[in-house]
């Protein structure tokens, strides 16, 4: 089963194919404001590469979030375009979730912060268990000194939000870890593994499924993916 994962949360287009869960191809570009023109021209250049036609993708997954409002319109409405042209199913997976699958540690818990803007960031609380990445906790808007709060002490942080925050938890919490900024952003080849048993057992193409994960201030309970 080939597999397409695209992921146009952040400033970078992340794209991947996959023969089941075994990436072939992954790229990242960092597109910022040009997803809209660049993420059709991109997708087909790496479909010529694997020499695979996108007749020939059997499913496709979409980051939904959260994160830029316009990024996650662009990859889901792109998505819904490869459903209804092949008609093959199409998933979501939070592009949160993602990004939390990139950090390796299983002795503590792993903190994805994303900038939300207006002082606030998109954050879940996850663990690393007999290998698997496991959320604990809702998806959250809020501020970051409320984040520390509802944690734990020494947790690992990654995610665009250290580029704002970082100094901010480090002065609440010493013991934080906090990895590189090449973990910060969503990998499709993990939304691809993420989403993999699902992509098995789905049957229609599920377009009527997919919308972005958007969070709000005053709207903090989100319902679980």
């Amino acid at each position: 089963m080939k597999i397409l994962g695209i992921d146009t949360s952040s400033k970078f287009l992340n794209i991947a194919l996959s023969e089941d869960e075994d990436i072939i191809e992954e790229e990242s570009h960092l597109l910022d404001r040009r997803q809209a023109s660049q993420l059709t021209p991109i997708v087909k250049e790496l479909l010529r590469k694997s020499k695979t036609p996108v007749s020939k993708i059997d499913a496709f997954v979409i980051g939904l979030g959260p994160g830029s409002f316009t990024g996650l319109r662009i990859g889901v409405s792109a998505i819904k375009g490869f459903g209804i042209v092949t008609g093959k199913p199409c998933i979501g997976v939070a592009s949160i979730d993602a990004i939390a699958c990139n950090a390796e540690e299983s002795d503590r818990d792993i903190i994805p912060v994303i900038d939300a803007k207006r002082g606030q960031v998109y954050a879940a609380v996850y663990r690393r268990e007999s290998g698997q990445v496991k959320r604990l906790s809702d998806y959250m808007v809020l501020p970051v000194a409320k984040l520390l709060k509802k944690i734990k002490r020494g947790p690992v942080f990654l995610g665009d939000g250290l580029s704002f925050y970082r100094e901010n938890i480090l002065s609440a919490d010493k013991k934080a870890v906090f990895l590189q900024e090449k973990y910060w952003y969503p990998g499709a080849g993990n939304l691809i593994r993420l989403g993999f048993s699902r992509i098995r057992k789905a049957k229609k193409t599920g377009l009527d499924k997919l919308t972005p994960l958007y969070l709000y201030p005053d709207d903090c309970q989100v319902r679980k993916s």
